[in-house]
């Protein structure tokens, strides 16, 4: 079991983001395809993945691929997997299903046929007719495109995007991995400063403060794979041991963040705080007309406020023409903002340099991007 396929799923938009994490890890195999980024590697690389990857959703284990186009095949090959090499006697392994473009379109029948086909593999393995499932979590799911199934098992649980620093949220939240997403995409480095001037709950700026000081995301929760035999607790500790290793919190950072909701400050400073990064934050309560931005060649990453998200349509426009106005009176400073509005530069104030097309939840938008001038010492390197 050295060599299992592994698979990184993402929102749409992030599998380039996601394969470059991978290979910054190590893993130069990645091979990108809609929502998901497929490597290899060992048991260990379970933990290493979940425990640092920033801007995935879950790392699975691919069991099987093949041809189902009658739920015969679907039993049969679901049945040709080894599962009692994964899946002890008294495991749970609850089956959820998927079905695109195929003729087996019923995804309850599905699901059965799955959860059939391995309980008869797994009688033959342990010489029993009952499994009362009251161990540890084996999550399984068939996914079925075009007449071809998919059988992934889930080694996270609970998505990445939960770090375990944030309990409470605001109206709109951002999730974690987006907003790790846009501070990768902006090329910032932790000698910039960094604001975000709508940071409702405070994600972009404690994201922000967790790659720069090299925090694995992942050091503060806990995973469904984490009691599982294959793996085993050695290789969780010197995973864990690896991340606690690679922090550098001797780094000093330039990070703030500001809002108009002051309940909104309150969670981004509890947030913060659970993160372990109080002292390295700031935070104000404000309107965006008041912002001063401090320092040079500086970063604004945000997610402006929106008709659909919060507020009406012509707070959104007035919010972004304030954006506009601030970015402007720092003509070092480079502009990072998520918008679904078609008028995002009109509101602005200018066009983008560069756009980039993601998904917030299920809101198409476009990351716009205003590129300042990169600081002196950085002057050979590429801003993209």
């Amino acid at each position: 079991m050295t060599n299992l396929q592994l698979i990184a799923t993402c929102p749409m938009g992030l599998e380039a983001i996601v394969a470059r994490e991978l290979q910054d890890l190590g893993y130069a195999d990645t091979r990108t395809e809609n929502g998901r980024v497929n490597f290899s590697g060992g048991p260990a690389d379970i933990c290493r993945t979940n425990l640092w990857l920033r801007t995935a959703d879950r790392v699975l284990i691919k069991m099987g691929e093949f041809e189902a186009r009658t739920f015969d095949e679907l039993f049969e090959g679901t049945k040709a997997i080894d599962w009692a090499d994964y899946i002890p006697a008294n495991g749970e392994f609850p089956v959820q299903g998927r079905s695109h473009k195929s003729q087996l379109s019923s995804v309850p029948a599905c699901q059965g046929i799955v959860k059939k086909a391995i309980v008869e593999k797994l009688k033959l393995a342990y010489r029993t007719e009952w499994f009362p499932e009251d161990g540890d979590l084996y999550a399984i799911e068939v996914q079925l495109l075009k007449d071809r199934a998919q059988i992934v098992l889930d080694t996270t649980g609970p998505s990445l995007h939960k770090r375990g620093y944030r309990k409470l949220v605001t109206e709109a939240p951002l999730k974690e991995t987006m907003a790790a997403a846009m501070v990768l995409l902006s090329r910032w480095r932790p000698e910039r400063p960094l604001y975000d001037p709508f940071c409702g709950s405070g994600t972009i700026p404690v994201e922000a403060a967790m790659i720069g000081w090299n925090i694995a995301p992942g050091l503060r929760r806990s995973f469904s794979s984490e009691p599982w035999p294959i793996i085993g607790q050695a290789a969780w500790d010197d995973a864990q041991d690896e991340a606690f290793d690679a922090v550098r919190d001797d780094i000093p950072l330039q990070i703030g963040g500001s809002d108009i909701d002051g309940s909104a400050i309150e969670i981004a400073l509890a947030s913060a705080a659970k993160a372990g990064l109080a002292k390295q934050l700031t935070w104000q309560t404000m309107p965006v007309h008041e912002v001063r931005l401090e320092g040079e060649y500086g970063c604004i990453i945000t997610n402006p406020p929106y008709g659909e998200r919060l507020g009406t349509d012509r707070e959104a426009d007035r919010a972004v023409r304030e954006l506009g106005a601030i970015a402007a009176a720092a003509p070092s400073w480079s502009v990072f903002a998520l918008s679904p509005s078609r008028e995002f530069e009109r509101d602005y104030g200018k066009p983008a340099h560069k756009k980039r097309k993601l998904y917030n939840g299920r809101i198409e938008c476009s990351l716009y991007q205003y590129l300042g001038p990169l600081p002196p010492f950085r002057q050979t390197e590429r801003q993209d």
